[in-house]
């Protein structure tokens, strides 16, 4: 498995999606395992965890460690777009592709996430559950990018540890802009219709957001271009060592390394 440093992406190149059929196994494992998520308190009882195929043989199959990258920041600071550049620069443009999954927070609000709103108990549980599949998915060996507003502290800590106990890796990524560029900015058009007063308790503006305070990856975006704050994660992710080393499998007696006639 190459080294990510080795295989930035460069400016001019072209961010395609990933295709969804190269997560193999390890991905129908983990998304299984997604699906029976419990939503709320532990309220079963007489049940035993089964063990399967060691996290080590997982992610001896895909090459590399999992880990959960939790990408938090203002809505419109830039975290669904440095994502799908991940993404794509981690699928497409290395020599070997990496298993990733990517789990953003609007989409999640279509399905496991659709019956909550944006309270803070909502959120609380948001962040939650995202957590719960995430350590799931980097189990099986995947890098998972989260992006999720998750304004507040408690609630990111919760997803670390959530991580940190199961020896599993975990980066928080501060994408970070200002409340006057996320305003300019404003993809969704949220920003207006809470400067009509058609939206209240609006993360940034009248709801806090508790800016992380030591966060493994600080991107400026107000300053920064998409390549370069990709780059950056990319930086990280080398320092952090989630490439295993590979070992040729020896041949055995019965096989013939010949060439064919």
């Amino acid at each position: 498995s190459s080294d990510l440093s080795e295989r930035t992406i460069d400016s001019n190149a072209h961010l395609s999606r990933a295709p969804a059929d190269m997560f193999g196994r390890a991905f129908q494992a983990a998304l299984l395992g997604c699906l029976l998520t419990a939503c709320g308190a532990q309220k079963s009882t007489n049940i035993k965890m089964h063990e399967g195929i060691s996290r080590e043989e997982k992610w001896k199959s895909v090459g590399h460690k999992g880990i959960t990258l939790w990408m938090t920041g203002l809505s419109g600071s830039g975290k669904s777009t440095i994502s799908v550049a991940l993404e794509n620069a981690l699928v497409e443009h290395q020599r070997k592709s990496y298993f990733v999954y990517r789990l953003d927070g609007d989409n999640l609000r279509y399905g496991l996430n659709r019956d909550l709103g944006f309270a803070p108990e909502d959120r609380k549980e948001n962040v939650r559950r995202v957590s719960e599949v995430a350590k799931l998915f980097a189990e099986a060996g995947a890098i998972v990018i989260c992006g999720l507003i998750s304004p507040y502290r408690s609630d990111r800590e919760y997803a670390r540890e959530v991580h940190l106990n199961a020896s599993l890796p975990f980066l928080e990524v501060f994408v970070d802009a200002s409340l006057k560029e996320v305003q300019r900015r404003d993809p969704k058009g949220l920003y207006k219709k809470v400067a009509a007063g058609l939206i209240k308790n609006f993360t940034g503006v009248d709801a806090p957001y508790e800016a992380p305070e030591a966060p493994e990856v600080h991107i400026k975006t107000d300053s920064t271009a998409i390549t370069e704050a990709v780059n950056q994660i990319l930086r990280k992710l080398d320092s952090v060592g989630i490439n295993l080393p590979r070992k040729f499998r020896p041949l055995e007696e019965t096989e013939s390394c010949e060439a064919k006639p």
